[in-house]
């Protein structure tokens, strides 16, 4: 907060998953992979300006991007594990037993990913990045993100939702969103 109050703001060098977190539209918004990590990157050197809130950033939002231009669980798993060297290779039913909250990038978007590779629907994915416990909230904010990009949201999870926020975020929801 006090980062907010200051005149003139400037990055403190942060790799936590906050940059991951807030990413997602970045994944939605551009025609190319390449705008799309270069957007990210811009995001997160706000305030998550260490290699690793970059690339946790940049991470979330390939991901989301490759899974909304059709590409398979397969193809984003490669991708991911290739160009930021995480690590995909377990399963939810691994990580569960041990986890812990984690707000660093590196210890929360690979396990996010994971939850939404193990994944069989949106509600699924949802489910499992929550199982996992620790910073769930942000877990289920970036799996969320990658689901609703493979998936979809169904119908019933979002007039649910959307009867929950005020009607001021509806009407930016609508500006947003096409449904």
């Amino acid at each position: 907060s006090g980062w907010l109050r200051e005149k003139d703001p400037q990055p403190y060098n942060s790799w936590g998953n906050g940059s991951a977190m807030r990413v997602s539209a970045v994944g939605w918004k551009f025609d190319s992979l390449e705008e799309t990590l270069d957007v990210a990157r811009e995001t997160a050197l706000v305030s998550h300006n260490h290699p690793e809130g970059i690339k946790g950033a940049q991470a979330t939002a390939a991901a989301i991007y490759l899974a909304r231009t059709g590409k398979s669980r397969q193809e984003i798993k490669q991708y991911i594990e290739t160009t930021f060297s995480y690590d995909l290779n377990r399963t939810c039913d691994e990580i569960r037993p041990t986890y812990h909250f984690n707000e660093s990038c590196q210890g929360t978007v690979p396990e996010a990913i994971i939850a939404f590779l193990d994944s069989t629907d949106f509600e699924n994915a949802i489910r499992l990045a929550v199982s996992l416990g620790g910073d769930s909230d942000t877990l289920a904010c970036i799996t969320g993100g990658i689901a609703e990009a493979f998936y979809g949201v169904p119908d019933g999870i979002r007039s649910e939702v959307f009867k929950r926020i005020p009607r001021k975020f509806q009407e930016i929801v609508k500006q947003l969103v096409v449904y």
